[in-house]
């Protein structure tokens, strides 16, 4: 007798359910769209169109027909009908004209995208969507129009170019990712498990594994980069509730490392599936994931991947807008919402079952606009329970107001540039960079600070390049600057990219100046290595604008230790600190005690359950504690190993 396997039952089982979804989505469709091909391609049902001009003309058939089905249905002209690239960027050019200030024209053969990058894209955009319209059917390659970015970045370049090259085997990844998203429900079983591998009752490593009765998918997989312990390291993915071949999705909140920074991993031992994140969290994370290996061998530290690992998570990476329903499996849709930590960075919301139940991660959120950012977003379609970080959650944790830190900067700056010295600010590469480079060249523009050099050192400026390249997730008021009143305050003069070793010594051993270098907690890079050429000058000053994780040297020194051993070339060297050391919490992209409480009391809907995390273990049990009191609803600040069942 003939049996089938489990592997032969979901092939035959994605079949049925692919062959239903073609029959309906056939009966809908006008017959002149010659669809050549129907598939599962991740989230996505594409389809594959000889005249999709027809599709395009008439956005109601499809918009209405993603309704119904419930999925996200995309039309990409079939391959063998678009015009020859070089065609198509001469047919553009034509159309536009020089008007449009078109500066790069590139493809995505995978999803039949010709990407114009413009100085003016509202022209080659045109009134009401027109010109677009018109390049689809002249071409039949659909257009992705973006503004041409102000500092170009080798990342981005670099993840377009891998796109290009593996274009066939993406396709492959994708439509292997979309059977298992589209697989039919097995388990009619409402039970939902959250196991906190990491994050819980500290900073750094964060990871949740989210468990129903069909899917499992982890929010973040990041690395404690301040550790000097593997077992407090990365996330514990020795617990018996994760493994690997049964994870369905991974859901990244921001590009921070502490988020991101050990998805990798994950592809050296076999993760096959999709990785979900915003476009500025995927080339943010490559960079910052590249980085890191860089520093680590450097340092002679252990590499828990390696570069081919990124890659292959690049290759694996599904970006999603703010406010984009998608299905990550067949019981759970994601749903990315403004966090207001870093650019790109989001608050998971995950809706599971149909209408089951409702969870949201609000971890790295700041709750007030920032020189960079608009605050977190507070209202959800529905919430049954919220996971809020607890980074700034004792009742002390009260910062002072933006201006305030401003002033005091500029002070600090003013006061030790008079007296001959150097201004050293450790910072995080993405996020808190780009927040103290606006407020200086501020200061400057404004007259408050001489026009001396700014040195950024490390990955600053790829990070700045990034950053302006996705101008819709900035704030309206920086984009204003950027664009409009031509005061991109990333290219100001007076800002400079340090380049080499040699040009580091010249400038220790040079004129007053400001030092912006990674990384941000002085557990390595170059602000590291400044440090310990300035530290002995009591003319200089030390500025902590970061959150100092407990163990590294930033917060050893933010604490008031006066002498530091270190080991270098296998000899043990002291360094005695003279210079001035200022904490500035002010500038934090994490919300403080009082903006906690607020995003609590205003979040919509009222979850019935908070579970506290991401925050020392005292700070988390204290905040927990308030908001129990509070609100009445059931709260809790679990440490790492602990499974919650929320249903």
């Amino acid at each position: 007798m003939y049996s089938i396997n489990h592997e032969e039952l979901d092939i035959l089982s994605y079949k049925e359910v692919l062959e239903e979804t073609s029959q309906k989505i056939l009966a809908e469709l006008p017959k002149n769209s010659e669809v050549s091909l129907i598939e599962f391609e991740g989230p996505e049902v594409a389809v594959y169109s000889k005249n999709p001009k027809v599709l395009v003309d008439d956005e109601t058939i499809v918009k209405e027909l993603a309704k119904k089905l419930r999925k996200r249905i995309v039309i990409r002209s079939d391959p063998g009908v678009r015009l020859a690239k070089d065609e198509t960027i001469y047919i553009i050019n034509e159309l536009v004209g020089k008007e449009g200030e078109i500066s790069k024209i590139d493809f995505d053969e995978l999803v039949g995208e010709v990407i114009i990058e413009a100085l003016k894209p509202g022209i080659i955009i045109g009134k009401s969507g027109e010109m677009l319209r018109t390049i689809i059917s002249k071409t039949l390659w659909r257009p992705r129009v973006m503004r041409t970015p102000p500092i170009e970045s080798r990342v981005i370049k670099t993840i377009r170019h891998l796109y290009q090259e593996h274009s066939k085997r993406r396709q492959q990844i994708l439509r292997t990712i979309g059977k298992r998203i589209h697989r039919p429900i097995i388990f009619r079983d409402d039970t939902i498990r959250v196991t906190a591998l990491g994050g819980f009752a500290e900073v750094g490593r964060s990871c949740a594994l989210i468990q129903t009765g069909e899917s499992k998918a982890i929010v973040d997989c990041g690395i404690n980069v301040g550790s000097n312990s593997p077992n407090n390291t990365f996330p514990r993915f020795d617990l018996p509730e994760f493994d690997i071949d049964e994870l369905d999705a991974v859901i990244i909140s921001h590009a921070h490392l502490d988020h991101s920074g050990f998805i990798p991993y994950l592809f050296k031992y076999g993760y096959q599936g999709a990785v979900y994140a915003t476009r500025p969290t995927r080339d943010l994370m490559t960079m910052l994931q590249i980085d890191y290996l860089d520093v680590a061998k450097k340092e002679g530290k252990m590499l828990p991947y390696e570069q081919k690992d990124i890659r292959e998570s690049v290759l694996h990476t599904i970006v999603l807008d703010y406010g984009e329903v998608t299905d990550v499996s067949p019981d759970i849709r994601l749903t990315f919402h403004n966090a207001g930590h870093i650019v790109g960075s989001a608050i998971p919301h995950l809706h599971i079952g149909e209408g089951v139940y409702n969870l949201a991660f609000a971890q790295d959120i700041k709750f007030a606009k920032s020189n960079l950012l608009d605050a977190a977003n507070n209202r959800f379609p529905r919430l049954e329970t919220l996971f809020i970080e607890s980074t700034y959650g004792k009742p002390q944790d009260i910062l002072p107001p933006r201006q305030e830190c401003e002033k005091l900067l500029r002070n600090i700056i003013y006061d030790t540039i008079k007296k001959g010295g150097k201004v050293l600010i450790p910072v995080l590469a993405v996020g808190r960079a780009q927040e103290i480079l606006v407020v200086i060249e501020n200061l400057m523009r404004k007259g408050e600070l001489p026009n001396i050099p700014v040195y950024t050192d490390g990955m600053i400026r790829e990070a700045s390049a990034i950053t302006t390249a996705h101008p819709e997730f900035l704030s309206k008021n920086l984009r204003e600057r950027i664009f409009h009143a031509g005061q991109n305050p990333f290219l100001a003069e007076q800002i400079k990219q340090v380049a080499s070793s040699e040009e580091r010594e010249l400038i220790i051993q040079g004129d007053p100046a400001i030092i912006v270098a990674t990384s941000g907690m002085l557990n390595g890079g170059p602000s590291v290595l400044y440090f310990k050429e300035l530290c002995s000058d009591p003319n200089n000053a030390l500025v902590f604008v970061s959150y100092q994780g407990k163990g590294t040297l930033g917060s050893k020194i933010q604490k008031g230790i006066t002498e530091i051993q270190m080991v270098e070339k296998r000899k043990t060297v002291m360094y005695h600190i003279e210079m001035a050391v200022h904490s500035m919490t002010g500038f934090t992209g994490h919300s403080d005690r009082r903006e906690l409480e607020n995003y609590i009391m205003r979040v919509t809907p009222k979850p019935e359950k908070i579970v506290v995390i991401h925050g020392e273990e005292s700070k988390a049990v204290k905040f927990a504690s308030w908001v129990y009191k509070t609100t009445k609803r059931e709260t809790m600040a679990p440490p790492n190993g602990t499974t919650i069942r929320l249903r």
